[in-house]
């Protein structure tokens, strides 16, 4: 149902009162800010700019990873990143899998990593992150929260940040 829904299997067609959505190609622009007096480093798909389907893809998932070793101003050492960066990696595409999620943001500041997504069914990015944790597959702690954004008013920051 998924690859119909998100335009998989294009060879079949489509039955009564089901339609297809073209995905928006992902493309990257990066931000840097400061918040609380703390360098802020974004890296926002661009490509989620204009998208009209946003309704479908109404939960925002925010997953917040806990650095262990710093440098100044709370950002990762380059030791840290070696290990944090292909777990985030990693999750990006799992969360995507299916067309289930968009990538939205991947976030450095105060000593942690904020990877963040648009996503269509939440059970299914909630019970791969639960089974993450239960089994102990992560290099760092890391916490996350799902909530309903029917308006997308959250990744709306982002967005204008990078028409900025």
């Amino acid at each position: 149902m998924l690859g119909k829904l998100f335009g998989r299997k294009k060879k079949e067609g489509l039955k009564e009162n089901e339609f297809r959505i073209v995905l928006p190609e992902e493309s990257y622009t990066l931000i840097e800010y400061n918040q609380e007096k703390l360098p802020c480093i974004a890296m926002v798909n661009s490509g989620l700019i204009g998208f009209e389907h946003r309704e479908i893809f109404r939960w925002h998932l925010s997953v917040i990873i806990d650095f262990e070793e710093i440098i100044e101003k709370g950002m990762p050492s380059e030791a840290e990143r070696k290990i944090v960066d292909p777990f985030c990696d990693q999750l990006e595409e799992e969360i995507k899998a299916g067309g289930n999620a968009l990538f939205l943001a991947r976030e450095t500041w105060n000593k942690t990593r904020r990877l963040v997504w648009m996503v269509n069914d939440p059970e299914i990015p909630h019970q791969h992150l639960q089974h993450i944790i239960e089994h102990s597959r992560h290099p760092r702690p890391f916490d996350y929260r799902m909530e309903e954004d029917i308006d997308w008013e959250q990744p709306e920051w982002y967005l204008r940040a990078i028409k900025a």
